[in-house]
């Protein structure tokens, strides 16, 4: 079966009171802004030195390499998040800064295509001697990345030359042959970039060298990884990570026969993402088949309800199922965005609902709450508790962080949350030859070339905020077509009625609710409700960090109560179960959002004076508490967060 396409960024457009703030906010602050910091201009941010390097690569600049080994990441990332804010809106000034970057990036690449600023400047013998740290091949990814989304926005080819040469040069240099290296990067990327050029170019020897980085995988004995460690003169890059074991690189056995996400989150993820794209092209089953089973233990047993992955800080990676922590759980923001580009590419081959209910999850949580609402400030550890006291003086949680910073010293994470964003388009809408499936209730209009002719359709909602959702439709060719809208796996839409007022009939099929297949002319208009009634949600009895607890989720959201709203010591809230919560929409709340108004207890601390442990004689007081989206605490200061709290159905006033 074909897989599912997603719309031209060009042919989608966001009017959607929820995303357009964000979107907006990235296209006229966070890319200035960004550029800024890449060109060491913001005071009291970290400092990134990202176009020095290249200059200094170009011999165009004097000086030394500065940053992560994969500090050219930064700029490749913000660059493909400029061509898609391009492609759905023109902005002359970014264009220009962009071509003129390409253009550094351009002189700054070797003859023989070879393109890395940390190996040009500071090791220029050093080149692919250390694929298990040195991210050469990670690093090329991001920028065949970049080139292939600017291509597409702008029609300009400078910069995908370049990574044709960069991508010839990784051809030639590795691979089965005898004389070329017979090994794989330690930090997947390459792989779902060359599939991406691939696509663009239609140039088989991208995707074959794609499989063959995933089919080496693990399958090695020794392997190359503990042969390049063997090397005279080999040094580690980071030797504070030497104790972690091959899992941490993913290749500790070959990935077909992976049957649980482990290892380094965003590595595991990008390799899925990987194996997904390489899967449906070669016809590989067996990859698919990985996919799933992976796939399926990460949202069964490893993920948090925020949508984030990676519960320990050493190795930024999984551990065990039902290992779930929230105060020092990681849940880097890459990570949920890598989450956010596995679902979305399981969907579009296996055309089911759970997969983009939780690309909805991540998006909507933990990928905005990497950023502030200024859109200057960011995450890369998003907590799900936080008692800033204990951070600033507990150094086992030195990972972090109470509050955002202007930007990190391993910048990852601020330019991938920008692409995303860029990107949304992406995710909102699928089409195939004569169905359009809506994934994302954003409001908005989209126009896609089906197989017989061209229609469009004008979505308006404002979900999540309330559930009801219009979809009207434009079919001026009069083609015949079937739209397909995503019913959440975590709730159920009764119905969906025409403008005449009767109900459509749907077919059901894996969280999909499926039209006829008929000429809807224009003027049809589609109406349903997705319900957004607040809920308490459990954690499996297995995960012990939530014993007795609940969060409180409406619909995609999570929330979470903050200091701002209910003072200190969160830890002694209970919420009542049998209790009521009130969504609340409140204008001058975080720039306007829905909070939760929910009845609650609190343990009194009377009684307690000079006691650090006494009988169970807990006295609690009724309250009442408010919860706020998740995706947007901590933008009022500095203060203590939660998301889970202790529940209880009925309890008894002590009086005694």
């Amino acid at each position: 079966m074909k897989k599912l396409d997603s719309p031209k960024l060009s042919d989608v457009e966001i009017e959607d009171r929820f995303w357009s703030r964000y979107i907006k906010l990235v296209r006229e602050k966070m890319l200035p802004y960004q550029w800024e910091v890449l060109n060491d201009r913001v005071n009291d941010a970290a400092k990134s030195h990202c176009i020095e390097n290249f200059k200094i690569a170009a011999k165009e600049s004097t000086g030394k390499y500065y940053g992560m080994v994969f500090q050219d990441t930064d700029v490749a990332k913000w660059l493909e998040a400029l061509a898609y804010s391009l492609e759905g809106k023109k902005n002359s000034e970014l264009e220009k800064e962009a071509d003129e970057v390409i253009d550094l990036i351009g002189r700054a690449q070797q003859e023989d295509g070879y393109l890395d600023t940390y190996y040009t400047i500071q090791e220029p013998l050093g080149r692919w001697s250390n694929l298990r740290e040195g991210h050469e091949l990670y690093t090329a990814g991001h920028m065949i990345e970049a080139a292939s989304a600017y291509y597409q926005a702008t029609g300009k080819d400078g910069f995908l030359k370049i990574v044709c040469r960069l991508a010839d040069c990784i051809c030639n240099t590795f691979g089965p042959d005898e004389g070329k290296i017979h090994g794989c990067p330690g930090h997947p990327e390459i792989e779902l970039a060359l599939v991406k050029l691939y696509r663009l170019t239609k140039d088989e020897k991208y995707l074959n060298m794609a499989k063959y980085f995933l089919d080496i995988r693990g399958s090695q004995s020794p392997g190359h990884f503990e042969e390049e460690q063997k090397m005279d003169g080999f040094q580690h890059i980071f030797p504070e990570f030497e104790h972690l074991g091959y899992n941490n690189i993913q290749a500790h056995k070959p990935i077909r026969r992976q049957k649980k996400a482990d290892g380094h989150a965003v590595r595991a993820l990008y390799l899925y993402s990987a194996m997904a794209d390489v899967g449906y092209e070669s016809r590989d089953e067996t990859l698919l088949d990985a996919c799933r089973t992976l796939f399926d233990n990460i949202t069964g047993a490893q993920m948090f309800i925020t949508g984030s992955v990676g519960a320990a800080a050493d190795g930024e990676c999984f551990t065990c199922d039902y290992d779930l922590p929230n105060n020092y759980n990681y849940s880097e923001t890459c990570a949920s965005v890598a989450l956010a580009m596995f679902s979305l590419r399981m969907f579009q081959v296996e055309r089911d609902g759970k997969y983009m209910d939780i690309a909805e999850r991540a998006l909507y949580n933990t990928v905005l709450g990497g950023m502030s609402l200024s859109g200057t400030e960011f995450f890369y550890v998003n907590p799900l508790e936080v008692v800033p006291e204990q951070l600033k003086t507990n150094r086992t949680l030195h990972h972090v962080l109470p509050s955002r910073r202007k930007w990190l010293g391993v910048a990852c994470c601020p330019p991938n949350i920008a692409r995303t964003l860029t990107g949304l388009g992406n995710y909102i809408y699928s089409e195939n030859e004569d169905t359009l499936f809506v994934n994302l209730f954003i409001a908005g209009k989209c126009s896609v070339k089906l197989k017989d002719g061209t229609i469009s359709v004008s979505v308006r909602t404002d979900y999540p905020y309330n559930g009801r959702v219009k979809i009207a439709v434009e079919n001026h060719e009069c083609i015949p077509f079937s739209l397909a809208v995503r019913e959440p796996g975590w709730t159920k839409v009764e119905r969906i009625i025409s403008k005449s007022g009767k109900e459509v009939l749907v077919r059901r099929e894996k969280g999909y609710l499926y039209t006829e297949r008929t000429v809807w002319e224009s003027g049809a208009e589609f109406s349903f409700e997705v319900p957004l009634k607040p809920v308490l949600m459990c954690a499996h009895p297995r995960v012990a960090s939530d014993a007795g607890k609940a969060a409180i989720v409406r619909g995609p959201l999570v929330y979470c109560l903050e200091e701002a709203d209910n003072g200190k010591d969160l830890g002694a809230v209970v919420l009542d179960a049998g209790g009521s919560m009130e969504p609340v929409f409140q204008e001058d709340l975080l720039g306007g959002t829905t909070a939760v108004l929910a009845d609650a207890w609190r343990v009194s601390e009377k009684g307690w004076e000079g006691k650090l442990y006494q009988p169970v004689t807990e006295r609690l007081e009724k309250c009442r508490v408010k919860a706020v989206p998740y995706c947007m605490w901590n933008n009022r200061g500095e203060g203590e967060m939660r998301v889970w709290l202790r529940v209880m159905k009925e309890y008894q006033e002590n009086t005694q």
